[in-house]
């Protein structure tokens, strides 16, 4: 044995004899622990529902007078607090950053919709850290929190697997999201994600997400109650619901078959009466006159009026069949001996009723956000798709007016209540005094944050992350649930949506009128005045003209001037200067393609986000395919951008390649090489040129097999772009929808080997 082993042996024995004469540790003090603490809830802390439905207005739902049965929604109305003044922000995103993070929304950066950033302060649309969502700020108070629907407030160029995924729902402070990101989604096949992964919708006959979203809040609701009884949760219920596509069961389509038939003038008129006996409006509020670019109904054709009746009665059943599923929810709750501890806080729309269908409607929204007009013979053959998957229906703009009764405008437009104006009650076992008294304080979507804060007893932080805290723009009305008559504790509220702008204060209000159609926001020109100084601007007295039908501006100069200032130094510390069109500050716009032309894939996609997709509208571009192909020469599809409602696909059919460019509903083209493939290795290509560098331009369509051209033919026109509506983009399948009626997603999966695909776009001229 070697000596130096013997000395470390001897040390080792002498460092034991050592420790072993040493003093034992102290045992912990009494009261002291190493183990993490969890934050526990308040004492109390009642479990928070809070929904929201999308696009729908003051006047549309049954609680407030409406034509649509929305019963679930009118019990909670009936033991809840009810408001008839309570105002959102004319748009999608900007309410729902506003409504979790109790900022304005251009306090977030989200002056308009994550689809139409720019790069001006208060528009980039990045909620920045400093304003922490009310499910951050509840889940490090000891809630546990869940989304379900619609987000819309993750930035474009953030939606990909790239990430960052910290404007995502589960980086905003939900523990669980199963929804959609973006502006809307098929109900039938809806592009889903679960917390940050996409995934596909259940494969099942008669598929809806509407119920899909209830059962997945009540699997969740259970799991997190059986785990942790004694944890309040929050919930955030985003359905997406009203917004286009107006998609039901054809049972509940049939239950609203005729109900319109009357038109938008008699449909207003009737909901106007039944607000006034409902006591939802004073008695003395006016019926705002049909504002102009809408036609009267009597002047439309027979199939004009039958159609568009059709498109309302998808609206209504889509809206009454949510309320059912949302019923399910809450019948859960009771079920489970919950309902008595929960909270329900219920927005019924995001804004007003949209007008963006334009003023016949359209079988396809993506028809409208593209500033196109669809062929009227062609809207009467697809009649009966209005209401299933086949369609993507957005209503008459007569229709979402009537829904904002008795409110002048709809949708985008923020400086009238129709664009505003939205009903909302308040549920919550024993905390509610009067009941069948309405609310008539002057409140904003900001302030249901602190009304839940409020609620919860958990105190709004001055730092999260170490970020120090922006404050609250939002007022708590925790107020007027034992108060229903207090006085408005709000003075004063700024409004800026797609350049529409008003000013609150004290019962005024004055603001800009209008000076485009909803349905033109997609061909509009950039302002010489990106100021907007030089506007047209309204006045009135809400105190006693509820529903803006009386302009005081030529009677009360004064005043408005007045407003006027007070507008101009609030929209210069609310981050909303310079008031200008989208188009304007989009220059450098974040992007994951910057400086590519050229975009190769050597494995399967899965639903890439358009926005990291190969930018090819108003392009011309080669797709190319290195493959190996099975005996009989292979068939699926190599590339899909879009599906049903836009896009183009190169694939295989039967062996013969394909390529199909779909610009929309009858605007469909197509080459296919005449003859099949043989087995083994092929270079294949599908190339698009361009007729102009601008998007939806039409162009030639050729296919190449091994470097020699096989077919050759011409779309039209093409498509223009924003497919992460609806699809993605796919390598090796489509998912979801296909682009091309001759293959369906089950059977689109390549069966021959895809080496590799390159999209090579052609220089920009």
């Amino acid at each position: 044995m070697s000596l130096p082993f013997l000395s470390r042996l001897a040390m080792g024995v002498a460092a034991v004899a050592l420790i072993a004469a040493a003093p034992a540790p102290a045992a912990p003090s009494a009261g002291r622990g190493a183990w993490p603490m969890r934050t526990v809830a308040p004492r109390g802390a009642p479990n928070v529902l809070l929904i929201m439905t999308d696009d729908v207005g003051f006047g549309a739902s049954s609680a407030y007078g409406g034509p649509i049965a929305t019963p679930v929604f009118d019990a909670l109305a009936r033991t809840g607090a009810r408001y008839n003044n309570f105002n959102t922000t004319a748009l999608c995103s900007p309410t729902r950053a506003s409504l979790l993070t109790g900022r304005d929304p251009h306090n977030v950066n989200m002056g308009n919709v994550t689809n139409m950033p720019t790069g001006f302060e208060g528009y980039t649309t990045a909620i920045p850290r400093s304003a922490a969502t009310i499910a951050r700020i509840l889940r490090d108070g000891g809630y546990s929190t869940a989304m379900f629907g619609k987000s819309h407030l993750t930035p474009d160029w953030e939606l990909s697997a790239d990430g960052p995924f910290d404007r995502w729902p589960t980086g905003l402070g939900f523990d669980y999201f199963y929804g959609f990101l973006s502006a809307d989604t098929n109900q039938t096949a809806p592009n889903l994600y679960e917390n940050t992964r996409p995934v596909a919708p259940p494969d099942e006959p008669g598929y809806l997400l509407d119920t899909d979203l209830a059962d997945r809040a009540i699997g969740w609701m259970s799991a997190q109650h059986a785990a942790a009884p004694g944890k309040p949760f929050f919930v955030y219920y985003a359905p997406g619901t009203a917004h286009s596509p107006h998609t039901a069961p054809a049972e509940w389509l049939k239950r609203y078959r005729g109900a319109f038939d009357q038109g938008w003038d008699k449909v207003r008129e009737e909901t106007f009466a039944q607000q006034k006996a409902l006591g939802i409006i004073p008695a003395d509020a006016a019926l705002a006159a049909r504002p102009p670019g809408i036609p009267a109904w009597d002047s439309l054709t027979a199939d004009q009026k039958r159609l568009s009746a059709r498109m309302m009665e998808a609206y209504a059943a889509s809206l009454a069949y949510c309320d059912a599923q949302i019923g399910r929810v809450i019948e859960h709750l009771r079920r489970t001996g919950q309902l008595a501890d929960t909270m329900i806080v219920f927005l019924q729309g995001d804004n007003g009723g949209s007008a963006e269908g334009g003023p016949m409607g359209m079988i396809f929204e993506q028809t409208a956000v593209l500033g196109d007009e669809e062929d009227p013979a062609d809207q009467m053959r697809r009649i009966d798709d209005i209401g299933t998957g086949r369609a993507y229906t957005m209503y008459p703009a007569g229709w979402g007016w009537a829904m904002n009764a008795p409110f002048p405008w709809y949708k985008q437009v923020a400086s009238h209540a129709g664009g505003t104006r939205n009903g909302l009650v308040i549920a919550w076992p024993g905390h509610v005094a009067a009941p069948e008294t309405v609310r008539g304080q002057y409140a904003h979507v900001s302030d249901i944050a602190p009304t839940i804060l409020s609620a919860t007893g958990v105190a709004a932080p001055k730092a999260v992350d170490g970020i120090a805290q922006q404050p609250f723009d939002g007022i708590s009305l925790a107020y007027t649930l034992d108060r229903p008559t207090a006085p408005a504790r709000r003075r004063t509220q700024v409004y800026e949506m797609m350049e529409n702008f008003g000013i609150y204060r004290d019962g005024w209000f004055a603001g800009s009128t209008p000076k485009r159609y909803a349905w033109q926001f997609a061909t509009r020109e950039s302002l010489a005045d990106p100021q907007n100084r030089d506007r047209h601007w309204e006045l009135y007295d809400l105190r006693t003209d509820f529903s803006q039908t009386r302009d005081l501006a030529a009677a009360q100069p004064a005043k408005l001037r007045e407003l006027q200032a007070l507008f101009w130094k609030q929209a210069a510390s609310n981050h909303i200067l310079p008031i200008h069109d989208y188009k304007l500050g989009a220059e450098g716009r974040p992007t994951l393609n910057a400086g590519r032309d050229v975009f190769t894939y050597s494995a399967p996609v899965s639903r890439l986000p358009y926005a990291a997709a190969p930018p090819t509208t108003g392009r011309s571009f080669t797709i190319e395919a290195e493959v190996t192909l099975p005996a009989g020469g292979g068939r699926g599809v190599l590339l899909a951008a879009g599906g049903r409602f836009g896009g183009h696909a190169f694939f295989l059919d039967g062996g013969r390649p394909a390529f199909h460019v779909n610009a929309v509903g009858p605007y469909q083209y197509e080459v296919i090489a005449r003859d099949r493939l043989g087995p083994g290795r092929h270079r294949l290509a599908a190339r698009f040129v361009a007729d102009d560098a601008k998007p939806g331009s039409g162009g030639a369509m050729l296919l190449l097999v091994d470097g020699v051209e096989v077919a050759r033919g011409r779309a039209d026109r093409s498509f223009h772009g924003w497919l992460q509506n609806t699809e993605g983009f796919d390598i090796g399948e489509d998912t979801l929808t296909p682009v091309s009626p001759r293959y369906d997603v089950a059977g689109s999966r390549f069966t021959g080997t895809i080496e590799q695909v390159v999209v090579r776009l052609d220089p920009a001229p």
